[in-house]
């Protein structure tokens, strides 16, 4: 149990202080320094290794000072503020060589060295806070701490013109000079300690290149920040507007990426007061990759406009067009088209979830699905043909709304969608297909995919407009 030392005199607290006047005040200011840079990390919102590393290495390397401090020994006695005053020795130099190996300073050998080291000292650390500190040790931390800031030396002049490298390796070097002779010194005899000193120029060069890198990383991030908005704004421009006014067809659409970008799509093949040709396609994998072969999905739907009235040949021309060119990224989609004329509805899917119906107040799903797209050059596909009854409602979807899962992993699925499409029976499908989305982003603990939703409805022959 920590005890105050007993009849102290004046004179020993005053000697002592002004013995560790120097070193407390360091240790003050290494330690304001490591708070500062933790404060700002926390404030940053951002998980920054390197401004972290160097918070804790200044941190404990000002804390060691006070610890060891002979006026707080003399204050405040107990075994476990021993060990502590000792043990500490052997953790600080872990934070900052994590600090070399975050920042891109240390190659191969250098990170095996730092491992090891970590290990070693970790072990030593943890045997003295335990037991006690004993000689064997302190002789395993000189030489250990000796080699590695040896090595990191060696390689430090050994590297290129990095520029972090230059300053670090001016600020290693004056620590190094410092730290050695208090190591080589303390081996030999006892020798007033000036490693504090070489590490005000030391910790100078890392908060330089801690600062640099992080204002460096935040530049990076607004750079990609702003690349992904002009991208999410391509993406949002290759979509179609709404559907145009139909007295045959109402149809409404629905898109909200996980992401900035996203690798959902949708499109109207063809669209006017006969026919409505609507396509819905999901590629694997999510952000940008998913999105650039969306807009490769545009395309092939785009050649294969000569098709719209043939659901299984459009899949089949979009198939050969992608087929060799996603990096081995797949595609599902749906195409449905719709006659008003002659009142049918054909469809085809690749890999899809399939339509759903709503007719007379019952949902069914209409099926015919063949291999995905962009896999398989041998996939065929066929056509599923539908009668077309005055008030049925469409819907299509992509996995993102089937797959929606909460906390506990349950899906949102099929029964909740088909029970959605009833309540939502006598509302348009601009309201209905807002209700779906608004559901499932309800239901979900987390977004974890895009969701896309298109619902049509068929007039018949009277009023009708887009949503």
């Amino acid at each position: 149990m920590m005890a105050l030392a007993p009849e102290l005199t004046s004179d020993q607290v005053l000697q002592a202080f002004r013995t560790d006047a120097p070193n407390l005040f360091l240790g003050a200011a290494f330690v304001t320094v490591g708070l500062i840079a933790a404060a700002f990390s926390i404030i940053r919102r951002k998980n920054d290794s390197v401004l972290n590393y160097f918070a804790i290495f200044a941190f404990l390397y000002g804390a060691r000072l006070w610890v060891q401090a002979n006026l707080i020994g003399l204050i405040v006695q107990s075994p476990f503020y021993t060990r502590l005053a000792v043990g500490i020795n052997f953790v600080v130099p872990i934070p900052a060589f994590l600090f070399f190996d975050a920042a891109g300073l240390l190659h191969r050998r250098g990170k095996v060295l730092g491992y090891v080291m970590e290990i070693i000292l970790g072990a030593i650390a943890l045997m003295t806070f335990a037991f006690g500190p004993a000689p064997i040790y302190q002789t395993i931390n000189t030489v250990v701490v000796i080699v590695a800031l040896a090595a990191v030396v060696v390689q430090s002049l050994g590297s290129g013109g990095n520029r972090d490298l230059v300053i670090v390796r001016r600020g290693l070097l004056i620590f190094v000079a410092f730290a050695l002779f208090d190591n080589i010194a303390g081996a030999i005899g006892r020798y007033p300690r000036i490693e504090p000193y070489g590490f005000v120029g030391f910790l100078g060069a890392l908060g330089y290149v801690a600062a640099r890198q992080t204002l460096e990383r935040d530049q990076q991030l607004n750079d990609i920040q702003k690349e992904l908005e002009v991208a999410r704004r391509i993406q949002l421009s290759i979509l179609p507007g709404e559907f145009p006014p139909s007295a045959a067809f109402c149809v409404a659409a629905r898109y909200v990426p996980m992401t900035s970008v996203a690798g959902d799509f949708y499109d109207f093949i063809v669209a006017d007061e006969k026919q409505a040709g609507l396509l819905i396609a999901d590629v694997s994998g999510h952000g940008v990759p998913a999105a650039l072969i969306a807009s490769m999905v545009k395309l092939a739907a785009t050649a294969q406009r000569s098709n719209a009235g043939d659901p299984s040949g459009l899949l089949s021309g979009m198939n050969a067009a992608l087929c060799g060119n996603t990096q081995n990224q797949f595609v599902t989609a749906a195409y449905v088209h719709l006659d008003a004329e002659s009142r049918e509805l054909r469809y085809s899917a690749a890999g899809h979830p399939p339509m759903l119906l709503l007719r007379d107040g019952a949902v069914q799903e209409v099926w015919e699905n063949g291999l995905m797209l962009a896999a398989f050059d041998f996939a065929t596909y066929s056509t599923a043909a539908h009668r077309l009854e005055p008030g049925d409602r469409l819907l299509l979807c992509t996995d993102g709304i089937l797959e929606a899962s909460t906390a506990n992993g349950e899906f949102f699925g099929h029964e909740a969608l088909f029970a959605l499409m009833q309540e939502t029976a006598g509302i348009p499908p601009s309201a209905a297909a807002d209700r779906i989305i608004s559901a499932v982003q309800q239901w979900a603990n987390v977004q974890e995919d895009d969701l896309t939703v298109l619902v049509c409805d068929y007039l018949g022959h009277g009023n009708g407009k887009a949503n």
